[in-house]
């Protein structure tokens, strides 16, 4: 039995993926919107990386939570720590479905929480972000968040490299 941990925030609810989040990760990853994050992707492909994303939690004890708000259950995205195999380090991403949540603070407001997450409960010891070229609404979150670029990072896609930025450990944790 998987035991998915639910963090909440000031506005937010990161909870675990449920199958009937999959018709809003279908759509958003049927989009041209979805290309910095492995799409677009037709249905079947869309339909095998959820099953991907819940598969995480159970073969690793942690993955990418659904974020919702807290007024009600409909997903925004996916936001939380993502290891798949043959990846260099451990990462916090984000993925926010629908635009009308962009400028919003809400991918800011759960990756907080996300990071807070990784130090403190799971106890890592390292934290990147892993930032397709051109994203650059990824890239600014990253900054806002504290991560500072790292060029001489192991990259998780050498065939197709990208950003690293690396979380900075808060000193209570040093």
């Amino acid at each position: 039995m998987i035991t998915t941990p639910t963090i909440s925030t000031d506005r937010l609810i990161l909870r675990a993926p449920q199958p009937s989040d999959v018709d809003s990760f279908m759509a958003f990853y049927a989009t041209d919107r979805s290309q910095y994050t492995g799409g677009p992707m037709n249905a079947r492909q869309a339909w095998g990386f959820f099953g991907t994303e819940i598969g995480h939690w159970a073969l690793r004890g942690f993955g990418m939570f659904v974020v919702t708000r807290k007024v009600d259950d409909a997903p925004l995205g996916i936001v939380g720590h993502w290891y798949p195999h043959g990846w260099p380090e451990k990462e916090v991403g984000w993925v926010l479905f629908d635009a009308a949540s962009e400028g919003q603070g809400i991918a800011f407001e759960a990756a907080t929480a996300c990071i807070d997450h990784a130090w403190r409960v799971l106890k890592w010891d390292t934290i990147v972000s892993y930032i397709a070229h051109g994203n650059d609404a990824s890239v600014a979150l990253a900054k806002r968040l504290g991560a500072v670029l790292d060029t001489t990072a192991q990259q998780p896609k050498p065939d197709s490299p990208g950003y690293v930025y690396r979380h900075p450990r808060p000193e209570v944790l040093s």
